[in-house]
């Protein structure tokens, strides 16, 4: 992992010079790759955030760092460039060694040695089980558990959980909303409540309800339903490849008595007050809160709000010794965000230890053509549906492409493209097509299948096609930390876009079976090698396919 190595070496010596002139470095050093038109691996934006501190031309300071920086044993060269940068140059050789690194072990590329050991919890999806998980759903899904297993590959000790909201007023007014359907499918005169549950999926579950059905009151039905759509949740998860490592339920949280336990320890911080007959959360004048009022925990009829059992929930994932949570919310949960931040401040808890991530809509297309959904009139489009349609490999890598607070056009028939202009078709037929370079060079003796594959010569790896590819390959450690950094996926799904964009002239210009020269088709060969393990591991951590044929 030659950058990150390097990042470290470099920020090391850079501290050395800095320290020898008196000059003030920041606390993070950040390494850049390059734009596309300056011919540099690194980019060092250091001597412009030192320039104003030192009082110093930036571009003078950037002079002395790149010849202090030049010494380093795996920099081929360091360049001052205007107006303060210093653009590095990594030796072929050690590029190279990367590579080999990558095809040694795949699965281990990217971890961040000597990184912090975080005990994160994420939690993601948490659909209230009254009705079938619904696109929305799915984003959220790719981002929780795309990130899980990229924090995973760094290192991180991540776990996900699906919260279920089973218990409260919904289950009897889901009750009354499929008792309704049943009642009306045997000719009864029945109305769905009018805050009830719309969606024509009550009728298939009505009609699957076991004999004696008829005698059940509104909390049976309720518990019927919610049972049987926790199921398809948990169906439709599968499906999508979104994996949970618990799947707690709101129920279990009340009969363990954290509820009012937290209300009791939320007391004796001195954190709630009494008004007008109900319990509050003193959030409004908490230090470090952003919350515009403060907030009710217990109403008037003594019952507690949806607020009091969240924290309570918040604070057994504390409890359970995760140092990090974060939070998954659909696009309607803005406002939900700085009330959460500061109840875990009175839970005495740092709230910069808790992260939510609130993705945007979906727009969904057909072409040109909007397809149009409402979850109340229960015409909203399953997440299954999706599924089914265009395939989960399109939708996950559809959903991690863009930030998570943008809004996300999907257009299905692009979706089901079997070409370039579809960019998971785009990644995966690169792949694709190494496998087949693979199988015909085992048919010519060039490589057999399982052998180990020698260090590649540098020398046989100079045309630029290929020098682009071996810096592409050791940037994706780095873009693994962006996306932990940003808590989105997106940074490697684009970066598998500009790896399989920049394998296609390395196709075209530089062949590998038919190379003139058998030592430079091996060395050719490691390297689509180190693209295939690149794209495979890339695709794997987004939950998509790597196909070997297509």
């Amino acid at each position: 992992m030659i950058v990150a190595a390097l990042r470290k070496k470099l920020a090391y010596e850079a501290r050395k010079w800095a320290d020898a002139a008196g000059i003030p470095l920041p606390e993070t050093l950040e390494v850049n790759a390059p734009p596309a038109h300056v011919k540099a691996d690194l980019s060092l934006p250091w001597p412009l955030a030192a320039a104003k501190g030192a009082k110093k031309n930036p571009l003078e300071l950037a002079r002395s760092l790149a010849e202090h920086l030049s010494k380093v044993h795996e920099v081929e060269s360091a360049q001052a460039a205007p107006p303060g940068f210093v653009n590095i140059m990594i030796k072929q050789t050690a590029l190279c060694a990367n590579l080999k690194a990558i095809t040694l072990a795949p699965k281990a590329y990217g971890e961040d040695e000597g990184g912090p050991k975080t005990k994160v919890l994420v939690e993601f999806v948490s659909a209230n089980p009254t009705g079938p998980l619904h696109m929305a759903s799915g984003r959220g899904a790719t981002l929780g558990d795309s990130l899980v297993r990229i924090m995973k590959r760094l290192g991180r000790q991540a776990a996900a959980e699906y919260y279920v909201n089973d218990a409260g007023g919904r289950v009897e007014l889901l009750g009354e909303s499929i008792k309704a359907r049943y009642l009306q499918s045997r000719g009864r005169d029945a109305k769905v409540p009018e805050k009830g549950y719309q969606g024509e999926y009550l009728i298939d579950l009505a009609a699957a309800a076991p004999a004696g059905a008829a005698d059940w009151d509104a909390v049976q039905w309720g518990r019927y339903a919610m049972d049987a759509l926790l199921a398809s949740h948990r169906d439709d998860m599968k499906a999508f490849d979104a994996h949970f490592d618990r799947w707690y339920l709101e129920s279990e949280l009340f009969a363990s008595g954290a509820v009012p336990q937290t209300l009791e320890y939320l007391k004796s911080r001195g954190m709630v007050f009494e008004k007008d007959d109900a319990v509050w959360l003193g959030t409004l004048n908490a230090e470090g809160s952003t919350d515009d009022k403060d907030r009710v925990l217990v109403k008037r009829d003594g019952k507690p709000t949806y607020f009091l059992p969240d924290i309570a929930y918040h604070k057994d994932k504390y409890d359970r010794g995760f140092t990090r949570l974060i939070d998954v919310f659909g696009a309607d949960h803005h406002g939900y965000v700085p009330r959460m931040k500061a109840a875990i401040g009175a839970l005495g808890q740092d709230p910069k230890s808790y992260h939510a991530i609130v993705h945007q809509l979906i727009h969904l297309y057909r072409g040109q053509e909007a397809v149009k959904m409402s979850k109340r009139a229960g015409t909203f489009i399953p997440l299954r549906e999706l599924i089914d349609e265009v395939g989960k490999d399109a939708c996950r890598f559809f959903f991690a492409l863009r930030t998570p607070d943008s809004h996300l056009n999907f257009d299905l028939e692009l979706a089901k493209k079997q070409s370039s202009e579809n960019p998971v078709f785009y990644v995966q037929y690169v792949h694709a097509r190494i496998c087949s370079i693979f199988r015909k060079a085992a048919e010519t003796g060039l490589h057999a299948p399982g052998a180990s594959m020698p260090m590649p010569n540098a020398r046989y790896l100079t045309a630029p096609e290929e020098r682009a590819l071996l810096n592409k390959l050791a940037w994706l450690p780095e873009v693994l930390l962006d996306c932990e950094r940003l808590l989105s996926p997106h940074p490697l799904a684009n970066y598998l876009m500009e790896l399989a964009g920049l394998f296609h002239p390395f196709y075209e210009k530089c062949p590998v079976v038919s190379s003139d020269d058998p030592e430079q088709g091996k060395a050719r060969l490691l390297l689509i090698a180190g693209v295939r393990d690149a794209i495979r591991e890339g695709l794997g951590l987004l939950g998509v396919r790597a196909p070997e044929q297509m």
